[in-house]
């Protein structure tokens, strides 16, 4: 679209069947007003001149620019290499993984930044509740550490307060979730990890993971039942995977 703007400019307005017939200029009438006439010296009043025009504002419209709709041709529209897009990042590939935020996370307002820290990386959010579980609870979560001198103590802390438990789904994501918690002990974990950037002490390391992709079965199932999942689809998860 084109934008105009005259001033001072003469044109024809040519009507049909009819001659043309020039419009005087915005300079042409400044200078009649400015010569008396012979008619205005007289006592009879003579014919009063239209003020100028005032500028104006033209618009000019190109179908040619116009934006037009394009049908995509048959066996390749967009609906279709969206769905196939969806459907290739929905395989067997797709993992989940058990994630929980400990009491002391929770205490410390940590849930928003681990759950923007997840979303940011492209993992989907699939169930997800805050609870405050029984040290019984707690005893099978943890039943693989039932050998270890910090298990009673373990199990009796992570009953002690809320946490919030969340199940992750995504492509390789038992792994990478790992990456992103960092190592058990704060100490060693690297900075841009959650436990590197947001704790310090070993028995206060603000969240938990799934090790492996046999525990985070175990883990999910154990926290959470069927009809607690969500099965929806990001608008940016085709821009996430192949």
């Amino acid at each position: 679209m084109f934008l105009f703007f005259y001033d001072h400019l003469q044109f024809q307005l040519l009507a049909p069947g009819a001659a043309s017939k020039t419009v005087p200029s915005v300079t042409d009438k400044h200078a009649q007003m400015s010569e008396p006439s012979a008619a205005a010296t007289d006592s009879e009043p003579g014919p009063q001149l239209a003020p100028p025009p005032r500028p104006a504002f033209i618009y000019c419209c190109s179908s040619a620019l116009r934006p037009r709709c394009r049908i995509p041709a048959a066996g390749n529209s967009t609906s279709q290499v969206l769905l196939k897009s969806q459907n290739s990042a929905s395989s067997a590939d797709m993992e989940r993984t058990f994630i929980a935020v400990k009491p002391d996370g929770v205490q410390r307002g940590l849930c928003g930044e681990i759950i923007k820290r997840f979303e940011h990386r492209g993992f989907k959010l699939v169930a997800a509740k805050f609870v405050q579980a029984s040290e019984d609870h707690m005893k099978k979560h943890y039943l693989d550490l039932k050998d270890m001198p910090f298990y009673a103590g373990l199990c009796k802390y992570m009953s002690s307060g809320p946490v919030f438990a969340m199940v992750w789904e995504g492509q390789n994501i038992v792994k990478l979730a790992r990456m992103m918690l960092g190592e058990t002990n704060p100490a060693d974990s690297k900075p841009g990890s959650i436990r590197g950037d947001l704790c310090i002490n070993i028995g206060r390391n603000i969240i938990h993971g799934s090790d492996t992709l046999a525990n985070a079965k175990t883990e999910v199932d154990l926290w959470f039942k069927a009809e607690e999942f969500v099965n929806w689809t990001p608008c940016s998860q085709t821009f996430l995977y192949e």
